[in-house]
């Protein structure tokens, strides 16, 4: 008898070690090593050719998901939508986009996303936060709600993810999605100059029969999406989007808030700066990367990092000689990378930092006399510890705040999907390049979390002012999804994820909510396709 029970004991604490170990299994990285070792695999595939795992590398023409709250969509949706419009859409792109009217189209367009912000401010908000989750099309969320819920769907809305379901009593919250295609494609400038040296003759539009009124529609045509089918649009750069969504116009594709004709625009950012408003921008990527940049650099072209962060931080540029008043707030990455030569980025590229010149720091640091409290990542000392120091300063102060950090390629450590650091082979990697990355116990501890510089950024803007703007840039999950890494995409989202919970916690923890408003969304999609959803849901789930 006590042999028997002894058995069964063994029996119990052996199977509860099978089912953990399982439960453990790095799944979804299995997947994506073996997918990137064999560019085979059953359940999904990256371009428009099912037959092998990883065939596109960049982006789409995809209905992009937008969720709000604190503010309906009811003003642009439905029979509001300018897709329903042929004369409106000619205005809108410049010139009438081929096959692009629809009558039913309960669609919208990214320049709405400004007009949002705006309808916002005229009902007495003080508060915007546009949060970017760049690349993020609504595959990418299905994508990681799937793995975190165990739960599968193919349309609509979606659950599982903190954006997916925040709806407190109360508050409005609502959910649609727009177009992202630019005014144009192949435009050539002369940074130097910054001028627009040649119009390009790639016309945007959405031809929605080809592809679909939803976001998760399957495209009739499967080279439409990625600008190869016909009739031909082109599909929309991150620089390009951002700009339409903080300016409210049609850009052309890698340019910063500037026409097709290469004439600067005003940003959001900028004009309420300009009436009060304290205005910042947070990043997981480099500080002038596309999306934080839009927020209010000006440019011709979108890889003059240099010239773009000097805007951002009131130092003077290529494009505005005598400087801007610069943002209250710039947090992101960039640390740590350097180049000898640059040729994007024109005959004043200083060689060292690619994206910030030690003469920028200098001028900037309020040690040496600058607007900024500087936080950066500093060797043996703990990122969230170094960011909150200089909020406390920065706040005690009565200065702006500047955080500089992240890692190896200039972004913050990628997290996978099971919440590590350690990201599994990509597209490309077989071939020598880019290599997947590995992070040092320091890469990790030394810089802060996402989450965490939002909510630096919330504090200081709060301090600074009652009424502000904010931009907070997921960019990794585009990051992903070019290195066609599902196990970093659905890490990416996670982040993301966690960093709009922090967001909605800081406003309501402040009482905030009255007075604000967050628009989730992203610049552009890519082309993932998931054809067995099954294999996202976790072992332990089925």
């Amino acid at each position: 008898m006590k042999s028997l029970f002894c058995k069964v004991l063994l029996g119990l604490v052996f199977g509860c070690m099978a089912t953990n170990a399982v439960a453990q299994t790095d799944y979804i990285k299995e997947l994506q090593t073996k997918a990137i070792e064999t560019n085979k695999a059953s359940w999904g595939y990256w371009g428009p050719s099912p037959e092998s795992y990883s065939n596109w590398t960049t982006h789409s023409n995809r209905l992009i998901p937008v969720y709000t709250f604190g503010i309906g969509l009811d003003s642009m949706c439905g029979k509001k939508s300018i897709y329903r419009d042929a004369e409106r859409l000619k205005k809108l792109f410049g010139h009438e986009p081929t096959e692009t009217v629809n009558p039913n189209a309960v669609y919208f367009d990214q320049t709405d996303i400004y007009r949002l912000q705006k309808q916002a401010l005229a009902a007495g908000k003080k508060k915007i936060i546009l949060m970017v989750f760049d690349g993020m099309d609504w595959q990418s969320t299905n994508n990681a709600a799937i793995a975190r819920t165990g739960k599968i769907y193919t349309e609509g809305k979606g659950s599982g993810l903190s954006f997916q379901d925040y709806a407190p009593a109360g508050l409005v919250t609502d959910y649609g999605y727009m177009v992202t295609s630019p005014a144009n494609e192949g435009t050539a400038v002369n940074v130097d100059d910054q001028k627009v040296t040649k119009r390009g003759d790639v016309l945007g539009g959405y031809a929605w029969q080809a592809l679909g009124e939803f976001p998760w529609s399957k495209a009739k045509d499967p080279l439409y999406p990625i600008g190869k089918g016909m009739p031909v649009h082109a599909y929309t750069d991150s620089s390009s989007s951002a700009s339409s969504m903080t300016a409210g116009v049609k850009i052309y594709n890698d340019s910063v808030n500037v026409d097709p004709y290469g004439r600067p625009v005003t940003t959001l950012a900028m004009e309420l700066q300009e009436n009060g408003f304290a205005v910042g921008a947070v990043t997981s990527v480099p500080i002038s990367h596309a999306t934080p940049a839009c927020t209010y650099a000006v440019n011709v072209h979108r890889d003059d990092y240099q010239d773009l962060t000097n805007d951002m931080l009131g130092v003077p540029s290529v494009s505005h000689p005598g400087g801007m008043p610069g943002m209250d707030v710039v947090i992101g990455c960039g640390w740590g990378e350097t180049k000898k030569e640059d040729g994007s980025q024109g005959k004043n590229f200083v060689p060292g930092n690619r994206y910030l010149t030690d003469a920028t720091l200098k001028a900037i640091d309020a040690t040496q006399g600058g607007q900024y409290v500087v936080a950066q990542r500093t060797s043996g000392k703990n990122g969230a510890d170094v960011l909150k120091d200089g909020v406390s300063k920065a706040i005690s102060d009565k200065k702006r705040l500047f955080g500089y950090f992240g890692t190896r390629g200039g972004h913050l450590p990628f997290q996978t999907a099971d919440g590590k650091y350690d990201p599994t082979v990509s597209a490309g990697t077989l071939k020598g390049t880019p290599d997947n990355e590995v992070y040092t116990e320091a890469d990790v501890s030394e810089n802060p979390k996402l989450q965490e510089m939002a909510v630096a950024a919330l504090d200081v803007l709060n301090a600074r002012s009652d009424r502000w703007w904010l931009m907070v840039e997921a960019g990794d999950v585009d990051w992903a999804n070019h290195a066609n890494n599902i196990d970093n995409s659905i890490g990416a989202v996670y982040s993301g994820a966690d960093t709009f919970s922090a967001i909605t916690r800081y406003l309501e923890e402040h009482k905030m909510w009255d007075d604000a408003i967050i628009i989730v969304t992203a610049d552009h999609g890519h082309y993932f396709h998931l054809v067995d959803p099954t294999v996202l849901v976790a072992p332990n789930q089925k």
